[in-house]
């Protein structure tokens, strides 16, 4: 399943895309509170996963037509009270074009949720921090509480997976000389465009991941600063981060100032 947030009637709802409709969850559901937010139906567990399926087999069959994937204004995938761990240099090419070898354990830092902007929205530029940077990553979605997980036992916890990308401000991370504030301006992590459930994507650890950038393809290997010359965000710029088997997310950037 795809699972979205959007906006209808000055509230989010939750959505299940079916090929180029979407089923209003939140809706169909008659407004229950595990259908408020894909936040909210990961928080419902199996219970809510087997409602979101036996909806839309009912909705197939009555031939009910759904609202347009493509007029959809989509919210935030994600809660204000969830934790967001990133690990960085995770990708074997990202840390050779950087000169350096891959981490002998994980770099974690964290992305604030209340970065976090939907598909089709914007990226501001701060007004400080006028390197801005991407990246583009597959994001894990964990719907089950996990600690001290043996490396078998960790696939259970993981609900789907959607996209995100890394936005930074290259020259605010290397002032600071760690990552919180050039990782964290507002706006700086886009993601979406909805979330799909692990039981849809057989091998997450091995999907093509592509980013373009007005049209140039870029990261894992391809950030911004290590091109030749050094390519920054500007106003205008649009980019699209493509993952085989999730979808592609769409943000343009916006004015410099917004952030």
């Amino acid at each position: 399943m795809r699972l979205l947030n959007f906006h209808a009637a000055g509230a989010t709802h939750l959505g299940l895309v079916d090929g180029d409709s979407v089923l209003d969850l939140t809706a169909a559901s008659g407004g229950r509170v595990e259908f408020a937010s894909v936040t909210s139906w990961l928080r419902g567990g199996a219970a809510a996963k087997g409602e979101a399926e036996r909806l839309l087999r009912q909705w197939r069959a009555a031939r009910v037509k759904g609202r347009p994937l493509t007029t959809l204004e989509h919210a935030p995938l994600v809660a204000r009270d969830v934790r967001i761990f990133c690990v960085g240099l995770n990708y074997a090419d990202h840390a050779a074009e950087n000169n350096l070898p891959p981490p002998s354990s994980p770099i974690f830092f964290t992305k604030l949720a209340s970065v976090v902007i939907p598909h089709g929205t914007p990226i501001p530029l701060p007004a400080v921090g006028s390197l801005v940077d991407y990246e583009a990553e597959v994001a894990f979605v964990l719907g089950a509480p996990a600690s001290r997980l043996t490396e078998q036992e960790s696939g259970a916890c993981i609900a789907g997976y959607t996209i995100m990308n890394d936005v930074t401000a290259r020259d605010l991370q290397r002032q600071d000389q760690q990552w919180f504030r050039s990782k964290n301006c507002n706006g700086f992590g886009p993601m979406g465009p909805w979330l799909v459930t692990a039981d849809e994507i057989a091998d997450p650890a091995n999907l093509d991941v592509a980013l373009r950038l007005n049209g140039s393809t870029g990261t894992p290997a391809g950030i911004g600063a290590k091109q030749t010359p050094p390519v920054f965000l500007q106003p205008g710029d649009r980019m699209e981060i493509e993952v085989e088997s999730v979808g592609i997310l769409r943000n343009s950037v916006g004015t410099r100032g917004d952030a």
